[in-house]
């Protein structure tokens, strides 16, 4: 028969270890015993709500990622309500997510299912995975699959690259801004001996920033001078039942920002405060996967991963330096006993390892830093076995329960049990109901994971540790509401996230000290979330979305609004593609809400040194596509708007002093900003 199918979106992702086969399998299953011919495809939404499982999660896919010019997975997320990318400071570049109003710290990060980026390689990974390399994303809310470990305290996201066994062919991407910034991408694999069953694949990325930009004239750069070198090695391999995924990947960047040569505000015969960081990063994987019986979808999968990044960097006079080491290896089995009844049961193995040097200038005494100081040779290793079972039943897709249970145990905090539980229930075909409890826990690195802090001038004192510890709770509906010949997508959504102990950095207590202590009192946050999808005719589709954010903490003793952390977020995206797929243009609308700014002091005069609180702000993006045979020319402009946070550098008039604090973010830095970039398909669909 001749059939036509519009797809709302489906990506089978496959992994080696078949972590992804259930939620195929609830979504082939009405199609077992079925035989389609002449099947076209005629099209694919760019982000799908996955509605097969129990956890709620969204899949943004390759064409919803080139809605922008989407350079690393940090600018991944524009046109996403869930997910917030801000700057941590105005000096280093580095950047965090915020997912359910809280760090991204407490976000786990996969790649391609395995734990990714920890430790020293946070403040800065999320510039580690440049925008073409990557196929989709998957984003999920509140606490995961136990499969996966117990670090996802507010959620998991996890990049899936581009695959060896995909079709055959190049890709190339050129990228330059008005910030003078230039990317150069590509990305190609091979079927050798055309046989697709052995494939390999070649990912390169490069990126130069040489500007001097300081659009505020407080004669520090907006945005860091960052050259990075990135490269990656991929293969696949099938025979028979067996399968397997292997790749090396070596990334180099150096990144220089600070006090320009030229400023105004450098007295004479001062030396300019800069800012050089160099990282050097390491990376090796493999995931083998046996099917042991595809009618039950039984499997079993060995995955393991190796990481070594070496970082030296240096703060005006304060030089940090950390070796850090990491190895993670899991055995996975999976069956399903019937339809309805299926078990996941595995072994992992976690090991962490930092080496850190931290020299400071004559000038400071050894008291002002605390346990910081001496740190030369100062090593923190972990190592953190367990095992977990996790439980499915899934009742004609109606009704899933999936319970999961883990204990690991930590030679550094003992042993700690990880109890985690999902529902999906769909009592009308419009509407979806999910619920979720379960526990996290996360091994603080305090300054490896916060090392854009040594750029303050303030002390920075950090106590001895707790393991954190939370519980998140969340319920979410998605509507699905037929208007004539249209669907109406709706979902509301609220998370609650409670601390039982947290690493807090406290900027109140103290105008001079910045203090990582552990929870003294009460921590959470309550997170509401409502998004609307309409498709208002053909190529048009709008979504609009708002989440209010509740999210406090107790700093010395009272328990505060989280300073830096917008209260609400409205947006509005729009998506237009010409009939004949020739023409795209997308524009995103963010107005981002007021907050807290840390408690200030007083001046000399009589006035404090900043405002207690900052004002909602709104942002545009904007992007034109044009789509030819085997390229396509992108054009496009970010934060029309021309927002930047006035004076976002404290005291930047004496960067050698303690009132310098360039860390108090939570706007934009640069104005807006113009790009240009080309894409060269050769001979791969994607």
């Amino acid at each position: 028969m001749n059939t036509k199918i519009q797809l709302a979106g489906l990506s089978l992702l496959f992994s080696t270890t078949a972590l992804a086969q259930q939620a195929a399998s609830d979504t082939t299953a009405t199609l077992h015993d079925q035989t389609l011919e002449n099947v076209t495809v005629t099209a694919r939404k760019a982000t799908v709500r996955s509605l097969a499982g129990a956890i709620n999660g969204k899949d943004i896919l390759r064409d919803e990622l080139f809605k922008a010019a989407c350079c690393n997975l940090g600018e991944s997320f524009v046109n996403n309500p869930s997910v917030d990318v801000n700057y941590s400071d105005a000096t280093t570049g580095a950047k965090q997510v915020k997912l359910l109003g809280l760090s991204g710290t407490y976000v786990q990060m996969l790649t391609e299912n395995l734990p990714n980026f920890r430790g020293a390689a946070l403040p800065y990974g999320l510039g580690y995975v440049p925008g073409s390399w990557m196929k989709s994303l998957q984003v999920s809310k509140g606490n995961s699959s136990v499969k996966n470990g117990y670090e996802a305290m507010t959620g998991q996201i996890n990049v899936e690259y581009l695959k060896p066994e995909d079709d055959q062919g190049l890709t190339v991407n050129l990228y330059g801004n008005t910030m003078s910034k230039f990317e150069a991408n590509a990305d190609g694999n091979i079927h050798i001996n055309g046989n697709k069953n052995l494939s390999t694949e070649l990912l390169a990325h490069f990126e130069n920033n040489w500007s001097h930009h300081d659009g505020n004239g407080d004669g520090f750069q907006d945005d860091p001078q960052v050259r990075q070198y990135n490269l990656q090695n991929r293969w696949y391999w099938k025979s028979g039942n067996y399968m397997l995924h292997a790749g090396l990947a070596f990334l180099k960047e150096d990144r220089t920002s600070g006090q320009t040569t030229h400023s105004h505000h450098l007295p004479a015969g001062t030396e300019p405060y800069r800012i050089n960081i160099g990282t050097d990063r390491y990376e090796a994987y493999m995931k083998h996967a046996v099917i042991l019986n595809p009618e039950h979808g039984t499997n079993i999968a060995l995955m393991g991963s190796l990481s070594m990044l070496r970082q030296d960097a240096q703060f005006g006079f304060k030089h940090y330096d950390v070796n850090e080491k990491n190895a993670y290896a899991s055995l996975i089995f999976e069956t399903n006993f019937t339809p309805e009844h299926s078990l996941s049961a595995g072994l992992s193995l976690n090991h962490d390892y930092l080496h850190q040097g931290l020299t400071l200038p004559p000038t400071v005494l050894p008291a002002d830093y605390g346990n910081l100081y001496p740190l030369t040779g100062n090593i923190e290793s972990e190592t953190t076995p367990g095992a977990y079972v996790q439980y499915t039943y899934n009742l004609n897709s109606r009704l899933i329960a999936m319970a999961g249970l883990r204990v690991d145990h930590s030679n550094v905090y003992g042993t700690f049990v990880t109890p985690r539980f999902h529902l999906k229930w769909v009592p009308a075909d419009f509407l979806t109901i999910r619920l979720s409890a379960g526990k996290g826990y996360r091994s603080p690195h305090a300054l490896a994971e916060n090392n854009y802090l040594m750029a303050s001038g303030r002390r920075l004192v950090i106590d001895r540790l707790s393991q954190e510890a939370a519980w998140n709770y969340g319920a979410s509906l998605a509507f699905l509401i037929p208007t004539g010949q249209k669907t109406l997508k709706l979902n509301a959504e609220y998370y609650y996230t409670h601390f039982l102990s947290q690493a807090v950095i406290d900027y109140d207590s103290n105008p001079e000290l910045l203090h990582i202590t552990n929870l003294d009192g009460k921590s959470y946050s309550h997170t509401f979330q409502i998004d609307a999808t309409y498709p208002l005719f053909r190529g048009l589709e709008l979504t609009a979305a708002y989440r209010y954010n509740l999210v406090k903490e107790t700093f010395g003793g009272r328990l505060m609004w989280k300073p830096l952390q917008s209260r609400y977020k409205g947006l509005l995206t729009a998506s237009y593609k010409t009939p004949l797929g020739i023409w795209q243009f997308d524009a995103t609308f963010a107005l981002n809400g007021g907050g807290r700014m840390p408690e200030p002091y007083t001046l000399a005069d009589g006035s404090l040194s900043w405002a207690r609180n900052y004002k909602a702000y709104g942002q545009v993006n904007a992007q034109v596509t044009r789509y030819f045979r085997h390229f396509s020319i992108y054009i496009g402009g970010e934060n029309l708007t021309n927002y930047k946070q006035r004076n976002p550098i404290i005291g930047y008039q004496t960067p050698w002093g303690k009132g310098f604090e360039p860390t108090m973010i939570y706007g934009p830095v640069q104005g807006a900003m113009g790009y240009i970039g080309i894409r060269l398909n050769l001979g791969r669909h994607l």
